[in-house]
């Protein structure tokens, strides 16, 4: 007599083959959706900015940080470059005048280039909300109460003009003190003498290494910005100083408007609020 067949049971659970499945392709979507979300935005927006301008037919300076760069910057990306003093020809490429550009690379650059100044103490090179600042040591440039500019720091001066011959955007030359009153026969107050410094260095950087007038600017804050506290000789040490400040878009709201030219120099930007710089309560202009 033959073994009786058994009944196969209908299997329920296939169902459960299929809904892991759709779970699974569920969340790679919702992965993939919130990498996506987490996109640098402001390089988005300069991407976006350039390729509306380029529409246009003209093109932003603000691509140069997105597709741009200086030689050896790997993460500013050297799409743009053209060999050896890249940085150089990108610039004056792809920046329209009035225009400004990112200051990033430049700060990369001058920083490997001015590595031996940084680390002998002679200057800073610092990123602010104002722009790109260069920070000389008053021992650096001058004698102790004296605005001639010593010839030990030509060579240094000669590689900051070369970086700014090479971007458009205007720079603002302000001279500061300690707060020991000086009063001689060539200067009154520490007003005057950080303003003579930075008149000194403007026509150093005009005169000696072409670095157009229409786009400086000097101011004497005396001791009124001190990055150091003054009842100490260190501190009163660094707060003797000529900053050379390569405006950004920011810094530029400061400063007033300018006509431009006969030779179609730039202008800068006006004040949304219509407020002035505090360099023009503090100190004097170049204009």
């Amino acid at each position: 007599m033959g073994r009786k067949r058994r009944e196969e049971r209908e299997n329920h659970d296939r169902w459960l083959v299929s809904y892991a499945d759709f779970i699974t392709l569920l969340f790679a979507f919702f992965v993939v959706m919130f990498a996506t979300s987490q996109s640098d935005k402001a390089k988005a927006q300069q991407f976006a900015d350039a390729i509306k301008a380029a529409l246009d037919g003209k093109p932003l300076p603000t691509v140069t940080s997105v597709l741009g760069g200086a030689v050896g910057i790997k993460e500013q990306g050297n799409a743009q470059m053209h060999g050896p003093g890249g940085q150089k020809n990108l610039v004056r490429e792809t920046a329209p005048k009035g225009q400004v550009v990112e200051l990033l690379p430049s700060q990369q650059v001058l920083t490997k280039e001015l590595e031996q100044e940084i680390k002998r103490g002679k200057l800073q090179i610092s990123m602010g909300p104002r722009g790109l600042t260069i920070s000389f040591q008053q021992a650096a440039l001058f004698a102790s109460g004296d605005d001639v500019i010593v010839s030990d720091a030509y060579p240094t001066v000669r590689k900051i003009a070369a970086a700014m011959n090479r971007i458009p955007n205007p720079a603002r030359l302000e001279g500061h003190t300690d707060s020991i009153p000086i009063h001689n026969s060539r200067f009154r107050s520490n007003w005057e003498l950080s303003a003579a410094r930075s008149i000194a260095l403007l026509e150093l950087l005009s005169s000696q290494f072409d670095v157009g007038r229409d786009r400086l600017s000097i101011a004497g804050y005396a001791d009124t910005a001190p990055v150091g506290e003054n009842n100490t000789e260190e501190g009163r040490a660094r707060n003797r100083r000529v900053d050379i400040v390569i405006l950004n878009q920011t810094g530029l709201q400061g400063e007033p408007a300018r006509m431009g030219n006969a030779n179609g120099a730039p202008s800068a930007q006006p004040s949304p609020d219509g407020k002035p710089s505090p360099a023009a309560n503090a100190g004097a202009s170049s204009r």
